[in-house]
């Protein structure tokens, strides 16, 4: 049985992506966990209503993403279909190759967890804030919307090194340490110590590790406009 809404998008992915979709269980969400969305939503709307690109804040009623609660992707994934895009739920950290595929196919893939309260300022963790309040609004515009396609595309078929697939393996255990309850210390700083050991090893970058450093200085933490006022369009500033 398909447990997420579906359109045409979706029914053309290959099927080694769709082993990567997972359902939402929008019934686990607690009260606080839409708490933590309210507040988290109400905060960025207030701010970036200055800072960011207006696509982004048109873009928020466009693709279905409420102040008043977390959205849901099968709602989400019907009104984004209106724009030629489709949202399905993952599970976290995906690998690179597959995330640049999917962006490709012009699905933009959503981790359905929410950071806890604990971490409502920042969470290392792919989270439904980041991914649908900060990537989807933005996908609004045309012109953003098909450089994501082009750069999917590109992406899709960049070669991967040892190296980028041991930082892939050491970013999403940190980040599954950091959002999990009751971990001690010393296994997070362990998991911190493996990151940076790996970022300070001088290797050749590899295509996709070049594809990955223009995706997080555009997708992630773009700006535009001039130096006297800056916008925002990067979802990780979003």
């Amino acid at each position: 049985m398909q447990d997420y809404e579906s359109n045409e998008l979706i029914d053309r992915l290959p099927k080694h992506l769709k082993q990567f979709i997972k359902p939402q269980n929008y019934e686990d969400y607690t009260p606080i966990d839409q708490a933590v969305w309210r507040y988290a939503l109400r905060r960025l709307v207030k701010h970036l209503s200055n800072v960011a690109h207006e696509s982004y804040l048109e873009g928020l009623k466009k693709t279905g993403v409420s102040l008043e609660e977390i959205p849901s992707l099968y709602g989400m994934n019907r009104i984004l279909k209106e724009i030629g895009y489709a949202a399905v739920p993952v599970d976290g950290f995906i690998p690179p190759n597959a995330f640049m595929e999917f962006q490709a196919y012009k699905v933009l893939v959503i981790a359905s967890d929410i950071r806890q309260l604990e971490h409502i300022e920042y969470t290392p963790a792919p989270d439904i804030i980041h991914e649908s309040a900060g990537h989807a609004p933005i996908i609004s515009n045309p012109d953003y919307a098909e450089y994501l396609r082009r750069l999917g595309a590109i992406g899709a078929k960049a070669i991967l090194s040892k190296h980028d697939m041991d930082m892939y393996e050491a970013v999403r255990k940190l980040s599954i340490l950091k959002e999990a309850k009751g971990i001690a210390q010393e296994e997070i700083e362990k998991a911190e110590a493996a990151i940076t050991d790996l970022q300070n090893k001088k290797v050749e970058l590899s295509e996709m590790a070049k594809i990955r450093n223009l995706q997080w200085w555009t997708v992630e933490y773009g700006l535009i406009g001039n130096i006297e006022k800056p916008e925002i369009y990067g979802a990780g500033l979003l």
